[in-house]
């Protein structure tokens, strides 16, 4: 059985504080599980598959779920970056194994992230902790903004570079419109692309090494669902896009910059696909180094990459960030192939690759 993607919604990405600061992971969900089902003309749903990084337990896809008026028992993932695509990966996965409609992606709230302590085995006092580990030695386990330096200083990609890619990515973003947005707390555009020049560029925070404040993307809010259904049910929908493959894939931890390339080359190999048969790309952009450095990899066009701008532009609401790329695809791909891709902490990459149906053939499957 196929699998198709026919319904796709998500909030505007907000960074930490800002409109959504006072909304919990449901309050965020909720509005867009419920804008899907009624694009979709669906009530009822097999089941709810949500991405969560930050959330610390609960089954936060049942609490959506419940919000939304669904009864399912809600299925709540965390492979941080790369949960919102491996949301995609098993909604394909349960309507291939016999369900007719799943609802799929992610949900997060940087903003309202529990606090989070060490229990200190000699009887000490909690210890507290921003990031959990992402290896189990602490003297490989890079931070992600240390990691990307020292990805850049490898690949001799120099902060310059860096910079002009974000100020193009501030570009596109802000060129573009707002297409499967659901207005939330009064926000229906994504809150954080801006005019972002080289001199101001130039001016950004050093976090580290070549790395700015410009050439990473800010932590963020924000929830994205896509519906995933069977090849019997995708024939009534005018508008289709048919999972042609998914994959997850381990890389070095030390280089979790490059952990996307062998899961996007996985898929485009086995569909015997080329990087020139693909009309766009949505390439997660959690430093500018680590995008630049899978488009060379891979020999993507940049004029097919993140058309609509990128995370350096939007923000990176953890958990939720594969679907969003998910989402753009949906309503930006109207013919050919399309890839989404993201790197994730801990050397995790993720990649989808989708077809869309001729518009002109409503029927064909």
């Amino acid at each position: 059985m196929s699998a198709w993607i026919v319904a796709a919604r998500r909030t505007a990405v907000v960074p930490r504080g800002g409109a959504f600061a006072r909304l919990r992971i449901e309050d965020q969900g909720a509005p867009v599980v419920r804008a899907v089902l009624a694009d979709a003309g669906v009530e009822a749903v097999d089941e709810l598959v949500v991405s969560n990084a930050l959330g610390a337990g609960g089954n936060p896809a049942r609490r959506v779920a419940l919000a939304s008026g669904l009864l399912v028992a809600g299925l709540t993932i965390d492979r941080q970056c790369a949960g919102g695509l491996d949301a995609l990966r098993l909604a394909a996965a349960l309507v291939e194994s016999g369900a007719e409609a799943v609802l799929a992606g992610g949900v997060e709230s940087y903003s309202r992230r529990p606090l989070r302590l060490a229990t200190d085995p000699e009887g000490g006092p909690p210890v507290p902790y921003d990031e959990a580990p992402f290896t189990p030695w602490p003297d490989r386990d890079p931070g992600m903004a240390e990691a990307a330096a020292a990805l850049a200083e490898r690949l001799g990609i120099g902060r310059a570079a860096q910079e002009a890619f974000a100020v193009e990515s501030h570009r596109k973003a802000l060129a573009a419109g707002a297409s499967g947005i659901v207005e939330l707390a009064g926000v229906g555009r994504d809150a954080f692309p801006r005019r972002l020049t080289p001199a101001l560029a130039a001016r950004a925070k050093v976090v580290a090494g070549s790395i700015t404040a410009a050439t990473m993307a800010v932590a963020a809010d924000g929830a994205a669902f896509c519906l995933v259904v069977s090849g019997r049910l995708a024939a009534r929908f005018p508008r289709a896009l048919r999972i042609v493959d998914s994959a997850t894939l381990g890389s070095d931890p030390l280089e979790p910059g490059l952990s996307a390339i062998a899961p996007m080359r996985a898929v485009l190999e086995r569909a015997g696909i080329g990087a020139s048969q693909l009309e766009r790309v949505e390439l997660m952009e959690a430093f500018a180094v680590q995008a630049m450095a899978t488009v060379t990899a891979l020999g993507l066009d940049m004029g097919r990459v993140n058309p609509e701008g990128g995370g350096l532009a939007f923000g990176h609401p953890v958990g939720a960030s594969g679907a969003m790329l998910a989402v753009r695809l949906f309503h930006g791909l109207s013919r050919g192939y399309g890839l989404a891709g993201i790197a994730g902490a801990g050397g995790v990459g993720a990649a989808l690759l989708v077809q869309a149906r001729d518009r002109t053939e409503p029927g064909r499957i």
